[in-house]
């Protein structure tokens, strides 16, 4: 079965409900997992949880998602992606699907800056991005609101993500398990 993984940082708990979304979505199409990186894993800087990595390298497609702060990821996911430089050497990931999401207190506030970075950390892995296929602003359902292709961003009011920015992420779910289910059948067809 095609397993997926979530691995996000969250703060104040809207990256969270942001995850739950996009697992929602992947969950129709196989299996997910959501890790949440934790201050614990992060020793002297360094995020340390060679269980957790075992796992992503075994898995079908990973999406990354944590706040934007200051123009880009939160310090804990920055961690996170630096202990992944084993796998890169190896090319360990080379050919999983990868997708991100993020957010912010604004409309803006420089999200997309935080996506591209996931996808530069997933281009050097040798992944397969997965952006989305929504025009921006103009979905019947309210989703893609904010105009992002690259991945979902999400501005976060009172009560967390708006209910638009849940929906894109639940897409997004549905749409990376779909493409790694596809990519997947296409290997095993070898």
């Amino acid at each position: 079965m095609l397993e997926i993984a979530i691995v996000y940082f969250s703060a104040a708990g809207a990256t969270a409900q942001l995850a739950r979304a996009v697992a929602q979505g992947a969950g129709d199409f196989g299996a997910v997992t959501l890790y949440e990186i934790r201050g614990a894993a992060i020793v002297e800087g360094r995020f340390i949880d060679a269980a957790l990595l075992a796992r992503l390298d075994r898995s079908g497609a990973i999406i990354f998602g944590s706040p934007t702060y200051m123009g880009g990821p939160a310090a804990p996911f920055k961690a996170f992606a630096d202990a992944t430089s084993e796998r890169w050497t190896g090319q360990r990931w080379a050919n999983k699907v990868a997708a991100g999401f993020t957010c912010g207190a604004c409309p803006n506030g420089d999200q997309a800056a935080t996506l591209a970075y996931f996808g530069v950390l997933a281009a050097q892995h040798g992944m397969i991005w997965c952006n989305l296929d929504i025009p921006g602003g103009i979905d019947p359902q309210g989703r893609n609101r904010l105009g992002c292709q690259a991945g979902v961003v999400a501005e976060i009011g009172d009560g967390g993500p708006q209910a638009g920015d849940l929906l894109t992420a639940a897409y997004l779910g549905r749409r990376v398990a779909r493409l790694a289910g596809l990519i997947g059948g296409m290997a095993e067809a070898r």
